[in-house]
């Protein structure tokens, strides 16, 4: 009876997870034996065998898996367990191998590389060559977004041997095990298996699309890429749509004579508590009761504007499709609309290159090998779509890492800065990197009507910039809020300004926020120049605040340039309140009374 509840209860909690995965029921009994009594019985029907290599090709696998007996695909017994000789963050694997030397044997020894290499040296061999034995898996029902981010693995001696065939004879699949807390996979036939042949598995089971394959599998097999443009083509409307919650427009014939400035006292719902606590000018006054208030600010999305059309009197602080600016992949499209046919002009000079690894990753791949070909500096950062706080973004040159990262969540890639304008802090003994924030206030995209607060805020790396060590977080990275570890450095811009002026008194600094300005503006203007979904839509009763994180590069000429990374939605304003405690009293009564006042500049 003891043993029944204990299946049952496997079953309620993996039932789901070995359905998606498609592992075929008859082997699900067999899977929970061998769980509860660890068996790892695969080195009965296999034997792993050694490649000698007849060259230096990197494509040649070094390991095989050659059936000693039938393994029939019909056998419920035949699913086996493979263990896991690595699990790791991509943040943490070279720290982990430096510090952990059976690791960096075993790792050394899976990919026949010389153990006798100096420490540093071998840890970057591995790093560089694992990418075609190293897979991931991601816990989706985790309740913190953290736990979520994909989590990479690299299978044991058994589980490694299994070469790439198209038309493969078995499928191997990650399977997290509750009760033990632990992840091993699971390899199991789909065709008969007979003895002396070697097991082989597809690499990219799920891509179909051939052009799509042929760059998946470039860890692992060559392939001719003349024919791919470096070129990507613009979606259409639906893109845009895809994984969105649908937004209504307003009837504008409903708001034609909106009233923009009311005498009286405007009531303000927010879900923002710096809004609760900093605004303090009349004529606004907080209610707690959204039916009753005039303007809206809110931190969940609005969708409903043609409901809010029918009340012409109320505000909301957010912009229907608003979205083609604030989210990572929308923002690139917005930004590149040219139709240039030369790749060196198809971005605007103040946008880093980028791709859509989803959609454009064959494109990608042709233009790192181009700038390969002409011996040009190639790393690239990848960005999660829509996450924040630097949360699996990762730096690299290695093309089969962007690859196969590709394969997680979706991400964009953007040409890494490599000359950025750098500031000296002399607590850290050198020059660091630096980003800058910029506050964008929207009145209205037709006609087009936006300022930018001058109280600019500042954000510091906190060691001494250089190309090199690149999973160093606090050299390579601004974002230092969320790392309890990690000093955030403090600065008003007025303080910034004056050391500006020292370090860099031949570059007016009013030079460069006009550049800034005129990219912000450029931005705004583009994505105001299309119909939704593809651009953000016109909407009198709409009011919002962005944040344009901003980076300063070097031209060729020794010409200081700005570099959009992102805009956020209802960003952060903590700092900027307590900075500027009259921040939110400025915006609001710009915003919603037009009056404008010293700390803006109108785009």
């Amino acid at each position: 009876m003891g043993h029944t509840c204990e299946w049952d209860l496997f079953i309620s909690i993996h039932k789901e997870q070995l359905a998606s995965s498609g592992v075929p029921q008859y082997f699900w009994k067999a899977i929970y034996d061998k769980l509860s009594n660890q068996v790892f019985d695969i080195g009965g029907v296999v034997k792993l065998l050694k490649f000698e290599k007849e060259n230096d090709s990197e494509f040649q696998p070094n390991w095989g898996l050659q059936s000693t007996t039938l393994i029939d695909k019909s056998d419920p017994n035949n699913v086996f367990l493979i263990d896991h000789a690595w699990t790791f963050r991509l943040d943490f694997a070279r720290k982990q191998l430096l510090h952990t030397e059976t690791l960096r044997k075993r790792m050394g020894n899976l990919l026949q590389l010389d153990y006798d290499l100096p420490k540093n040296i071998l840890v970057d061999e591995i790093l560089k060559h694992m990418w075609s034995i190293c897979f991931s898996y991601s816990i989706s029902n985790a309740d913190d977004i953290e736990d979520r981010l994909p989590i990479w693995y690299i299978m044991d001696e058994i589980g490694s041997a299994l070469i790439h065939k198209d038309t493969p004879n078995c499928r191997i699949v990650p399977f997290f095990y509750s009760s033990e807390n632990i992840t091993y996979s699971l390899l199991f036939p789909i065709e008969n298996i007979n003895i002396g042949e070697f097991l082989c598995r597809d690499f990219v089971e799920d891509i179909h699309d051939a052009n799509h394959r042929k760059i998946a599998l470039l860890p692992w097999l060559p392939n001719n890429l003349d024919d791919i443009s470096m070129i990507p083509i613009m979606p259409d409307q639906q893109y845009y749509l895809e994984g969105h919650i649908p937004e209504s427009l307003p009837i504008l014939d409903n708001l034609v004579n909106l009233n923009k400035n009311q005498s009286i006292n405007l009531k303000v719902f927010t879900q923002y508590s710096m809004v609760k606590q900093y605004l303090s000018c009349a004529p606004f006054e907080l209610v707690e009761n959204q039916d009753d208030a005039d303007i809206l600010w809110l931190t969940e999305h609005f969708k409903d504007f043609l409901k809010l059309s029918e009340t012409p009197e109320k505000f909301v602080n957010q912009f229907p499709f608003e979205y083609v600016i604030t989210i990572k992949d929308l923002l690139a499209l917005t930004c590149r609309r040219s139709n240039q046919e030369n790749i060196e002009d198809y971005w605007p000079k103040w946008m880093p290159i980028t791709y859509n690894l989803k959609t454009e990753l064959p494109n990608f791949v042709a233009y790192f090998k181009h700038r390969e070909s002409k011996g040009l500096d190639n790393f690239w950062i990848m960005k999660p779509y829509n996450l924040a706080r630097g949360m699996d973004t990762h730096i690299t040159n290695n093309l089969n890492c962007i690859i196969r990262v590709s394969s997680t969540l979706p991400k964009i890639v953007q040409k890494y800065i490599e000359n950025p304008v750098l500031f000296h802090r002399p607590e850290c003994h050198g020059y660091v990197k630096f980003d800058i924030r910029y506050v964008i206030l929207l009145k209205s995209v037709k006609p087009l009507e936006a300022y930018v607060y001058k109280k600019f805020f500042l954000r510091f790396a906190n060691v001494p910039f250089t190309m090199d060590n690149f999973d160093i977080y606090e050299k390579h990275f601004t974002v230092m809020n969320y790392n309890a570890d990690a000093e955030l450095r403090h600065m008003l811009c007025e303080e910034f300004l004056l050391q500006w002026q020292e370090q860099y008194h031949q570059y007016e600094w009013h030079e460069v926020e006009q550049s800034i300005c005129s990219m912000l503006k450029e931005i705004l203007v583009q994505a105001s120049s299309r119909e939704p979904p593809c651009g953000i839509a016109d909407s009198p009763q709409s009011r919002a605040l962005y944040a344009a994180d901003i980076m300063l590069e070097w031209d060729k000429k020794r010409q200081i340039r700005p570099k959009i990374l992102e805009i956020n939605w209802t960003p952060d304003c903590k700092r900027a309140c307590e900075y500027y405690s009259y921040f939110f009293n400025d915006i609001f009564k710009l915003l919603f009374l037009d009056e404008e006042c010293e700390n803006v500049i109108k785009l």
